[in-house]
């Protein structure tokens, strides 16, 4: 099966019944998706609020519209934007919303679509653009960062050990001196020839390709300089959601919500989620949310 002939997987939405039963959205609410995707919270959402015209799907993989399409017709408004951008344009424009969602993961057709370049499962293009638009790919990380830079990358954001990161950016510069490496499974390859003989718990290349994600998607950025944002994009009494994959997304919301429950009278935001809720505790038949964690605020 060639790589274009790789089936579509379901994306199945992660932590859907708890995120509704936490945010509650209500009949005439309004709604904000920041990360639409392809449409499964959106429809829940909407299943309950029923308010297409004031509100907004967003996301910036070209690829989703079309599973959008059923909510524009509606009249929701759709932006093909990072979410980052968006809300940045939705705060010029004085738009505000009584729910507000952000699911930070990769969806599942992007993960599975091996043309996208976001898995070591399979042979496909070095590549992990959520934007497609974009002309900056893993590739381009792979085969110009200069050693410091590779390292950089792998120790902060696939929180690889240094001695691990020093022997993994090792093979990366021999490999791409006799040829460039171009697909993931190339990657892969020198990747598992630096642990052969070791075990680990996950695939060896499980870190690395994380910390290519976030780098070529600037997804830690994007959600640090989100985060002040969304109280002005919350009504009163508008509920945010964020739901994260990692330890760095999760400490960069924890972090945001600390210090909105430190301000005290002055704080925004009422944490709702005193802990948060793990997808292995409430979504256990979803393999993907295993790692994934929602916290929730109110706008006071």
């Amino acid at each position: 099966m060639s790589i274009k002939e790789h089936p579509p997987q379901v994306h199945i939405p992660v932590l859907l019944e708890k995120t509704l039963e936490v945010m509650n959205p209500k009949a005439g609410e309004n709604y904000l998706d920041l990360t639409a995707g392809y449409g499964g919270h959106a429809e829940a959402f909407f299943a309950h609020t029923h308010e297409y015209t004031t509100s907004v799907l967003v996301d910036r993989d070209v690829t989703t519209s079309g599973h959008l399409e059923k909510f524009i017709q509606h009249g929701a408004d759709f932006r093909t934007l990072d979410f980052l951008a968006a809300a940045r344009q939705l705060v010029e424009e004085g738009r505000t919303f009584d729910l507000v969602l952000a699911d930070l993961g990769v969806s599942s057709p992007q993960l599975d679509r091996l043309e996208r370049g976001f898995s070591f499962q399979g042979q496909g293009p070095l590549d992990m653009r959520m934007d497609q638009r974009q002309t900056f790919t893993a590739k381009d990380i792979v085969n110009s960062y200069r050693k410091d830079d590779l390292m950089r990358i792998l120790i902060r954001y696939g929180e690889e050990p240094r001695p691990i990161v020093r022997r993994i950016v090792d093979a990366i510069l021999t490999a791409r001196e006799e040829q460039p490496i171009e697909t993931t499974d190339q990657l892969a390859q020198v990747i598992l020839a630096v642990h052969r003989g070791r075990r680990t718990r996950i695939h060896p290349a499980t870190r690395t390709f994380q910390a290519l994600r976030i780098e070529v998607n600037n997804e830690l950025g994007q959600i640090e300089d989100l985060m002040p944002l969304l109280p002005r994009l919350l009504k009163p009494q508008g509920r945010v959601g964020i739901i994260s994959f990692h330890s760095l997304e999760d400490r960069l919301v924890k972090r945001f919500f600390a210090l909105e429950k430190a301000a005290g009278y002055e704080a925004e935001l009422d944490v709702i989620t005193k802990k948060p809720l793990s997808g292995a505790t409430y979504d256990v038949h979803n393999p993907r949310s295993r790692s994934a964690k929602l916290r929730v605020a109110v706008k006071k």
